[in-house]
C-alpha cells in the first residue's frame, strides 16, 4: 500500500495551484501552454476518480448483454462483432442502455462541461 497522499488527491491540488497562482502571472504562449497542462492534469484527475468504477460497470453490462465473460477489451470486440453480424441491434433495450451508460461515463471523464452532457445529467436527476 502506498502512503498518503494518493495521486487522486495530489493531481487536483497541483492543477488548482497552477490555475489559480501561476496562470495569472503568465502571458502569451506560456498562458496557452499552461492551460493545456492544466487541462491534462484535470483529465488525469477525473480518470483517477471515475475510470475504475466506469470500467467495472461497463464490464458488468457487457457480460450481461453478451452472456459471456472475458476482459473488457475482448467483450467490446465481441460486441462489435455481434453488431456487425446483426446478432444485436439497436432494437435491443440492453444494447441501447449499455451504449448510453458507457457514453455518459466517458463524458463524465473526458468532457464533463459538455453542454449536452450537463443537460442530460440535469434531466435525469
Amino acid at each position: 500500500m502506498q502512503d498518503n497522499p494518493q495521486p487522486k488527491d495530489i493531481v487536483p491540488v497541483v492543477a488548482a495551484m497552477l490555475r489559480d497562482t501561476i496562470l495569472p502571472q503568465l502571458e502569451g504562449r506560456a498562458t496557452f501552454d499552461l492551460r493545456v497542462a492544466i487541462n491534462a492534469l484535470e483529465l488525469v484527475s477525473r480518470q483517477l476518480a471515475f475510470a475504475e468504477d466506469a470500467n467495472a460497470a461497463e464490464h458488468a453490462r457487457l457480460r450481461d448483454l453478451l452472456n459471456q465473460d472475458g476482459d473488457l477489451l475482448a467483450l467490446n470486440r465481441a460486441l462489435s462483432q455481434a453488431i456487425e453480424a446483426g446478432m444485436i441491434t439497436l432494437d435491443d433495450p440492453k444494447l441501447r442502455a449499455h451504449l448510453w451508460a458507457t457514453t455518459m461515463d466517458k463524458l463524465k471523464i473526458d468532457q464533463p462541461t459538455y453542454a449536452s452532457y450537463a443537460a442530460e445529467l440535469k434531466a435525469t436527476q
